[in-house]
């Protein structure tokens, strides 16, 4: 690669990253995919990358991952089980502080089984139209909702897209990743719920579950209880298809795309109406991104960087833990977590430790999503999705985000550090 292309293709990444960082502008008024496109074709069309090149540079294992759990999640959005869900923990939480814990655990075992940012676009206005009928105030459930997600999907490498690519890049074993974080993720819960009800106590100690459905309102959403039967057997089969990857030596995608195309043949539903509710928004913004980052890669300017700062993250395991810990969060902050991952995934080999680092990596990028409101897809689809019901402003989730994120992270990378 000459000068030229490589300038290029650092003022390409620059431009993409603008756009897909912050709100649409007036000159270019593109959302996250089309800014990711439009950074694509730059890519190609002004030398830096061939089509080949680039059409290689897709991890295309990442995204049938995510296609095949987003399928399952619209079976189960088809079959009313989200809408069941909220009803049901409405009617059973008993007081607004257990609501709050229904709601965590609820949004983080979700999570941890299916996509974060697939379970907060479904939960979210289920969420709100719940808070909403029991006469609460919003602002505490949408804060455990968004932040839970978050935490619960780092258990998994099928929670986020950014496990998914870590998986990917990784090789880990879906039951050696889950072992080492998910006792991380219960713990970031437990901190998680104790921020959030010492931060919340005088709204939640005034408030009061009622319900303020009009009286000719039917009762609790419909729930398919065969299709939902189907799909649990199906997302059984999937899970033993994770955990036994070692023997059957399916990647992951496929073992998730298998379990979708089981779904469809056995579900008998309408299979336009399950496509249409697949993001292929998010498709799209992933597999240009791949090709924007390949293209900076090829620039060689990721590795001189971290030969720069090779002396910052010190030689010991502790310290390189830590480092690479508080390095990610603020990346995934200033990048993105998803950029972020495939640019920093590059460096884990050169670590005294590069499974270990791999699981750091995964914990931190996720949990530095609570930080901001920007910090995540999921943050944003929740506080997006409210917005006719309440603002919540930069600042408002700062104040909970901020010490979410700093304890759980510390907390996290010390348990791996113990459990390994």
């Amino acid at each position: 690669m000459n000068g030229w292309h490589e300038l290029a293709a650092v003022l390409i990444f620059a431009l993409t990253y603008a756009l897909i960082s912050g709100r649409q502008i007036r000159i270019l008024p593109l959302n996250r995919p089309a800014a990711v496109l439009l950074g694509t074709v730059l890519m190609v069309t002004l030398g830096v990358m061939t089509p080949e090149q680039a059409y290689r540079s897709v991890d295309y294992d990442t995204l049938v991952l995510l296609l095949g759990m987003m399928l399952i999640a619209a079976y189960l959005h088809l079959a009313g089980f989200f809408g069941w869900a909220a009803d049901f923990i409405l009617r059973h939480a008993g007081t607004p502080q257990r609501l709050l814990l229904l709601v965590i655990v609820t949004a983080a075992t979700l999570s941890a089984v299916l996509v974060n940012d697939t379970v907060c676009l479904l939960l979210t206005p289920l969420v709100v139209a719940v808070i909403v009928r029991g006469r609460l105030p919003l602002f505490p459930y949408l804060m455990a909702l968004a932040t839970s997600a978050n935490i619960g999907s780092v258990a998994t490498l099928v929670g986020n897209p950014q496990n998914m690519i870590i998986g990917n890049m990784s090789h880990l074993r879906f039951l050696s990743f889950s072992a080492s974080l998910l006792p991380a993720a219960v713990l970031g819960l437990a901190i998680n719920y104790a921020v959030l009800r010492i931060g919340f106590r005088k709204i939640l100690a005034d408030a009061k579950i009622q319900d303020n459905r009009p009286d000719n309102a039917v009762g609790a959403p419909t729930l398919d209880k065969k299709l939902v039967a189907k799909i649990v057997m199906v997302l059984a089969l999937v899970f033993v298809g994770f955990c036994a990857e070692r023997w059957t030596k399916l990647p992951l995608a496929w073992t998730a795309s298998a379990g979708a195309a089981l779904i469809m043949v056995v579900a008998r539903r309408d299979t336009h109406e399950v496509l249409k509710l697949v993001d292929w928004h998010l498709l799209v913004f992933f597999a240009g991104l791949f090709v924007v980052v390949a293209g900076l890669n090829g620039t060689g300017l990721p590795e001189e960087l971290y030969t720069r700062l090779r002396g910052l993250f010190g030689y010991s395991v502790a310290a390189q833990a830590c480092n690479l810990g508080w390095f990610s969060v603020a990346g995934s902050n200033i990048f993105s977590n998803v950029p972020f991952v495939l640019v920093a995934g590059k460096w884990i080999g050169n670590f005294a430790r590069p499974e270990l680092m791999w699981k750091v990596l995964a914990l931190a990028t996720t949990l530095a999503g609570n930080l901001t409101i920007l910090g995540s897809v999921a943050n944003i689809i929740v506080v997006e999705s409210a917005r006719g019901h309440v603002e919540i402003g930069f600042w408002d989730y700062a104040k909970y985000g901020v010490p979410i994120t700093v304890l759980t992270t510390i907390s996290g990378i010390a348990l791996l550090l113990m459990v390994g």
